[in-house]
Protein backbone atom coordinates (compact mmCIF):
# COMPACT_ATOMS: atom_id res chain seq x y z
CA UNK A 1 0.00 0.00 0.00
CA UNK A 2 1.28 3.48 -1.05
CA UNK A 3 0.31 5.24 2.28
CA UNK A 4 3.26 2.63 3.74
CA UNK A 5 5.41 4.83 1.25
CA UNK A 6 3.86 7.79 2.57
CA UNK A 7 4.82 7.05 6.10
CA UNK A 8 8.33 5.72 5.44
CA UNK A 9 8.96 9.41 4.06
CA UNK A 10 7.01 10.83 6.70
CA UNK A 11 6.99 9.24 9.55
CA UNK A 12 6.70 11.78 11.76
CA UNK A 13 3.11 12.10 11.01
CA UNK A 14 0.38 12.31 13.65
CA UNK A 15 -2.89 9.80 13.73
CA UNK A 16 -4.96 12.75 12.55
CA UNK A 17 -2.90 14.05 9.60
CA UNK A 18 -2.73 9.95 8.61
CA UNK A 19 -6.76 9.31 8.90
CA UNK A 20 -7.13 12.48 6.70
CA UNK A 21 -4.49 11.31 3.80
CA UNK A 22 -6.22 7.64 4.20
CA UNK A 23 -9.71 9.86 3.69
CA UNK A 24 -8.42 11.25 0.75
CA UNK A 25 -8.55 8.41 -1.69
CA UNK A 26 -12.56 7.17 -1.20
CA UNK A 27 -13.11 10.96 -1.13
CA UNK A 28 -11.78 11.82 -4.57
CA UNK A 29 -13.49 8.20 -5.58
CA UNK A 30 -16.79 9.54 -4.74
CA UNK A 31 -16.39 12.57 -6.89
CA UNK A 32 -14.94 11.65 -9.33
CA UNK A 33 -18.02 9.21 -10.51
CA UNK A 34 -19.68 12.84 -10.73
CA UNK A 35 -17.15 14.82 -12.03
CA UNK A 36 -13.54 13.95 -13.95
CA UNK A 37 -11.28 15.66 -11.20
CA UNK A 38 -8.53 12.91 -11.25
CA UNK A 39 -7.97 10.63 -14.78
CA UNK A 40 -9.51 7.60 -14.56
CA UNK A 41 -6.61 5.60 -14.98
CA UNK A 42 -4.26 8.04 -13.07
CA UNK A 43 -7.21 7.09 -9.81
CA UNK A 44 -4.83 3.49 -9.45
CA UNK A 45 -1.54 5.47 -8.57
CA UNK A 46 -3.38 7.95 -6.51
CA UNK A 47 -1.66 8.03 -3.23
CA UNK A 48 2.06 7.94 -5.48
CA UNK A 49 1.50 10.09 -8.34
CA UNK A 50 -0.95 13.28 -7.00
CA UNK A 51 -0.37 12.66 -2.98
CA UNK A 52 3.23 11.69 -1.98
CA UNK A 53 4.00 13.99 -5.15
CA UNK A 54 2.57 16.76 -3.93
CA UNK A 55 3.53 16.47 -0.04
CA UNK A 56 7.35 16.04 -1.94
CA UNK A 57 8.11 19.63 -1.23
CA UNK A 58 7.80 18.77 2.86
CA UNK A 59 11.22 16.87 2.08
CA UNK A 60 13.24 20.32 0.73
CA UNK A 61 11.75 23.02 3.33
CA UNK A 62 10.89 23.62 6.39
CA UNK A 63 8.81 27.12 6.54
CA UNK A 64 7.80 29.11 10.05
CA UNK A 65 3.81 28.85 11.49
CA UNK A 66 2.23 31.18 9.80
CA UNK A 67 3.49 31.62 6.26
CA UNK A 68 0.83 31.92 3.45
CA UNK A 69 0.95 29.29 0.69
CA UNK A 70 -1.23 29.58 -2.30
CA UNK A 71 -1.95 26.50 -4.81
CA UNK A 72 -2.19 28.69 -7.90
CA UNK A 73 -4.57 26.87 -10.35
CA UNK A 74 -5.00 23.94 -7.85
CA UNK A 75 -7.45 21.74 -10.06
CA UNK A 76 -8.98 18.89 -7.66
CA UNK A 77 -6.99 20.17 -4.58
CA UNK A 78 -2.91 19.09 -5.64
CA UNK A 79 -0.38 19.99 -4.61
CA UNK A 80 -2.58 22.49 -1.93
CA UNK A 81 -4.79 19.81 -0.22
CA UNK A 82 -1.92 17.31 0.78
CA UNK A 83 0.60 20.12 1.69
CA UNK A 84 -1.76 21.33 4.01
CA UNK A 85 -2.35 18.10 6.36
CA UNK A 86 1.19 18.15 6.06
CA UNK A 87 1.62 21.76 7.40
CA UNK A 88 -0.99 22.19 9.75
CA UNK A 89 0.83 25.08 10.92
CA UNK A 90 0.56 27.04 7.49
CA UNK A 91 -2.55 28.79 6.13
CA UNK A 92 -3.15 27.64 2.42
CA UNK A 93 -5.10 29.39 0.01
CA UNK A 94 -6.07 26.91 -3.21
CA UNK A 95 -7.68 28.94 -6.13
CA UNK A 96 -8.76 27.99 -9.73
CA UNK A 97 -10.91 29.18 -12.32
CA UNK A 98 -13.18 26.51 -12.95
CA UNK A 99 -15.96 26.40 -10.45
CA UNK A 100 -16.96 22.53 -10.29
CA UNK A 101 -13.47 21.88 -9.30
CA UNK A 102 -13.05 24.39 -6.93
CA UNK A 103 -16.74 23.00 -5.26
CA UNK A 104 -14.58 19.77 -5.59
CA UNK A 105 -11.86 20.98 -3.35
CA UNK A 106 -13.90 22.78 -0.61
CA UNK A 107 -15.89 19.18 -0.02
CA UNK A 108 -12.94 17.83 0.44
CA UNK A 109 -11.33 20.40 2.72
CA UNK A 110 -15.13 20.40 4.82
CA UNK A 111 -14.79 16.64 5.03
CA UNK A 112 -11.75 16.15 6.52
CA UNK A 113 -11.90 19.48 8.62
CA UNK A 114 -8.84 20.79 7.56
CA UNK A 115 -8.68 24.22 9.22
CA UNK A 116 -5.73 25.83 7.49
CA UNK A 117 -7.14 26.10 4.20
CA UNK A 118 -9.69 27.77 1.95
CA UNK A 119 -10.70 27.25 -1.53
CA UNK A 120 -11.29 30.33 -3.58
CA UNK A 121 -13.01 30.33 -7.57
CA UNK A 122 -10.80 33.17 -9.21
CA UNK A 123 -8.18 33.45 -11.36
CA UNK A 124 -4.49 34.93 -10.75
CA UNK A 125 -5.15 38.32 -12.31
CA UNK A 126 -8.52 38.60 -10.03
CA UNK A 127 -6.94 37.41 -7.00
CA UNK A 128 -6.33 40.58 -4.35
CA UNK A 129 -4.11 38.56 -1.51
CA UNK A 130 -0.77 38.08 -1.30
CA UNK A 131 1.68 34.99 -0.11
CA UNK A 132 5.20 34.07 0.85
CA UNK A 133 5.27 30.97 -1.44
CA UNK A 134 3.26 30.32 -4.08
CA UNK A 135 3.27 26.65 -5.07
CA UNK A 136 1.63 25.01 -8.61
CA UNK A 137 1.34 21.82 -9.87
CA UNK A 138 1.40 21.48 -13.71
CA UNK A 139 -0.28 24.38 -15.00
CA UNK A 140 1.78 26.46 -17.25
CA UNK A 141 5.28 26.94 -18.50
CA UNK A 142 7.07 28.62 -15.72
CA UNK A 143 7.40 32.56 -17.82
CA UNK A 144 3.68 32.53 -17.87
CA UNK A 145 3.67 31.27 -13.86
CA UNK A 146 6.59 34.16 -12.81
CA UNK A 147 3.99 36.56 -14.80
CA UNK A 148 0.90 35.52 -12.71
CA UNK A 149 2.83 34.96 -9.31
CA UNK A 150 5.16 38.31 -9.49
CA UNK A 151 1.98 40.22 -8.07
CA UNK A 152 0.52 38.01 -5.31
CA UNK A 153 3.61 37.89 -3.47
CA UNK A 154 4.67 39.33 -0.04
CA UNK A 155 7.99 41.31 -0.36
CA UNK A 156 8.74 40.72 3.24
CA UNK A 157 10.50 37.19 4.06
CA UNK A 158 9.84 34.98 7.20
CA UNK A 159 11.80 32.06 6.31
CA UNK A 160 15.68 31.36 5.28
CA UNK A 161 13.88 30.87 1.63
CA UNK A 162 13.40 34.18 -0.01
CA UNK A 163 9.49 34.28 -0.94
CA UNK A 164 8.86 32.83 -4.65
CA UNK A 165 7.06 30.50 -6.70
CA UNK A 166 7.93 26.86 -6.61
CA UNK A 167 6.50 24.89 -9.59
CA UNK A 168 5.86 21.24 -9.69
CA UNK A 169 7.44 20.04 -13.12
CA UNK A 170 8.62 17.16 -15.71
CA UNK A 171 10.77 16.14 -17.92
CA UNK A 172 12.60 18.04 -19.92
CA UNK A 173 12.97 21.82 -18.66
CA UNK A 174 15.33 23.10 -20.32
CA UNK A 175 13.72 25.55 -23.08
CA UNK A 176 11.94 26.53 -19.05
CA UNK A 177 14.60 27.40 -18.14
CA UNK A 178 16.59 29.23 -20.43
CA UNK A 179 13.51 31.44 -21.05
CA UNK A 180 13.56 32.62 -17.40
CA UNK A 181 17.62 32.04 -16.53
CA UNK A 182 19.10 34.96 -15.58
CA UNK A 183 16.18 37.19 -14.57
CA UNK A 184 15.47 35.56 -10.95
CA UNK A 185 17.49 33.22 -8.61
CA UNK A 186 16.41 29.58 -9.80
CA UNK A 187 17.03 26.46 -7.86
CA UNK A 188 15.58 22.99 -9.64
CA UNK A 189 15.45 19.95 -6.58
CA UNK A 190 15.43 16.69 -8.57
CA UNK A 191 12.63 14.06 -6.86
CA UNK A 192 14.53 11.29 -7.36
CA UNK A 193 17.49 12.36 -5.03
CA UNK A 194 14.67 12.03 -1.79
CA UNK A 195 11.93 9.42 -3.46
CA UNK A 196 13.03 6.12 -4.40
CA UNK A 197 10.30 5.52 -7.13
CA UNK A 198 10.67 5.03 -10.92
CA UNK A 199 8.04 7.61 -11.30
CA UNK A 200 9.95 10.38 -9.76
CA UNK A 201 12.81 9.51 -11.87
CA UNK A 202 12.07 12.68 -14.64
CA UNK A 203 10.41 15.15 -11.78
CA UNK A 204 11.32 18.21 -10.25
CA UNK A 205 10.48 21.28 -8.07
CA UNK A 206 11.93 23.97 -9.73
CA UNK A 207 12.33 27.39 -7.00
CA UNK A 208 12.10 31.24 -8.39
CA UNK A 209 12.66 33.78 -6.02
Amino acid sequence: MVMDRILHYFPYLLERQIKQLELLFPLYKEWNQKINVISRKDMDFFYLHHVLHSMSLGMYVNWKNGTKVLDLGCGGGFPGIPLAILFPQLEFTLIDGTSKKIKVVQSVIEALKIENARAVHARAEEHPFKYHYIVSRAVAPLSHLMEWSTPLLLHKSINALPNGLIAYKGGDLKEEMDQIRGRKMIDCWPLKEKLTEPYFDTKFLVYVS
